[in-house]
């Protein structure tokens, strides 16, 4: 069964696949004149002014509320596993891939939130329903395209990001730092995620603006101190990540060596298993937010791949580098908590720290990708579809935590890449649209700036 599935995912994640995904970033880049650079500050601003047109605006959340349930399904177990997995495939510079793919991935992911809102419609149950089936259909008028992308949507959720990679992260780390038996985390969560995905898009956004914000920071702080504890550290590991991003790494400590071409490729599967831009997930939940602006959205949801990756990534891509973890015999959760046991030796808190922020992470995501399947099946089988998928969906949330590590991943990425290709293609073929209203909305933005500054005057 490995045997296949890791051929499947050769040819799935091979250079086509790649090429595609990050050439619509550095395609989408250059027609929005470097966006992602010259418009993040105003788009982190959204993420904490508030527009008064948004309160009449269609939408069932808030555009914050929105972006953490996105954040909620992004920021998970590829910010902690994820990043170790590729570095201990790919070598350190599988994270200077991840930062690549990050760069261009903020274009692609400002079009996909961008395109979300603009052709969303309300379903039967009275709630927004957006995201690539959507604007694959109504944009492109591909029906059959669009149902593609529902049915690998559906996958990702039951069987790839959304349910048995964040199960077992959540269990392996309870049982080795906490030392709960699996099987009881394995019933604990799956009641906790009954309870709140049952109440769906409202009930999943409010727990996703209580955790996301502080487990962010809480993460995010850990790995700050580690980092500043191992400051004159830091210029070395970064020679050697962009070194290793094109040259073969040779064999250290428990590593094996490794070639460009997994750095690559590691880099950027990782980097789209975390940030998931191009994966076409992000923008379903962007199409519930309360807005009037389709641009506006797009910012908001450019800004979830900047604090995902150039952020949260880094810092642990750097930790696992400076501590030395990196080359250890470790995989996976077990080698982030041996660098920040390493970087945070007092007490164990560096372990701690990990094992709360993986369980948090984890959770989230589970929470995210379970409404963004959700979605998937009301678009193919109507609002009757949903309450069979959410039982069927927690019970795959208890099988996860009895799954084996490797054919997880394997499973994740395979379905990761068949869920962006159909996606990738509509992004660059409503190319148009996105330039089109990105050129409207900053013009009618600049008159009213102008008309400001005479009634100032």
């Amino acid at each position: 069964m490995m045997n296949f599935l890791n051929t499947l995912n050769g040819w799935v994640w091979g250079p086509p696949l790649l090429i595609l995904l990050v050439g619509t970033g550095i395609y989408l880049t250059i027609r929005l004149g470097l966006l992602q650079v010259i418009k993040l500050p105003l788009a982190l601003r959204y993420l904490f002014v508030k527009d008064e047109d948004d309160d009449s605006g269609e939408g069932d959340v808030s555009s914050f509320a929105a972006l953490c349930t996105a954040l909620s399904a992004t920021i998970g177990t590829g910010n902690i596993v994820g990043v170790a997995t590729a570095i201990k495939t790919g070598g350190p510079g599988a994270l200077f891939w991840m930062w690549v793919a990050a760069f261009f991935g903020m274009a692609t992911k400002y079009a996909e939130g961008l395109l979300a809102v603009k052709y969303r419609v309300v379903d039967e149950n009275g709630q927004m329903s957006g995201g690539p089936m959507y604007y694959i259909e109504k944009g492109l008028g591909n029906k059959w395209l669009a149902k593609l992308f529902a049915l690998f949507g559906i996958f990702v959720a039951c069987f790839g990001i959304g349910t048995f990679a964040q199960v077992q992260a959540i269990s392996t780390a309870a049982k080795d730092s906490l030392h709960v038996p699996i099987w009881i985390t394995a019933i604990i969560l799956t009641l906790l995620v009954a309870m709140v995905t049952l109440g769906g898009i409202k009930t999943i956004s409010k727990a996703s603006e209580l955790i996301v914000p502080f487990m962010a920071i809480f993460y995010i702080v850990g790995g700050v101190i580690i980092l500043i504890f191992n400051a004159s550290a830091i210029p070395e590991a970064v020679v050697l990540i962009i070194k290793s991003a094109f040259t073969t790494t040779a064999a250290v400590g428990g590593f094996l060596g490794s070639t460009v071409m997994m750095a690559i490729k590691n880099g950027i599967a990782r980097g789209v298993f975390s940030n998931e831009s191009g994966l076409g997930s992000a923008p379903i939940a962007a199409a519930a937010a309360k807005t009037k602006s389709c641009v506006r959205q797009g910012l908001i949801s450019m800004t979830g791949t900047f604090i995902d990756t150039i952020i949260v990534c880094t810092m642990t891509g750097l930790v696992l580098v400076v501590t030395g973890a990196w080359s250890s015999e470790l995989e996976g959760a077990a080698m982030t908590n041996q660098a920040f046991r390493v970087g945070l030796p007092i007490a164990g808190i560096g372990q701690y720290i990990v094992t709360i922020g993986l369980i948090f992470f984890a959770f989230t995501t589970i929470l995210g990708w379970n409404y963004y399947g959700e979605r998937c099946v009301e678009y193919l089988f109507g609002v009757k579809g949903i309450k069979p998928y959410r039982l069927i969906y927690i019970v795959l949330v208890g099988i996860g935590a009895f799954l084996k590590l490797d054919m997880i991943w394997t499973l994740a990425d395979i379905v990761n890449g068949l869920m962006a290709i159909p996606n990738l293609i509509g992004l660059i073929g409503l190319s148009g649209v996105v330039i089109n209203e990105t050129k409207m909305y900053f013009a009618l933005l600049k008159k009213r700036e102008l008309k400001a500054v005479d009634y100032a005057k």
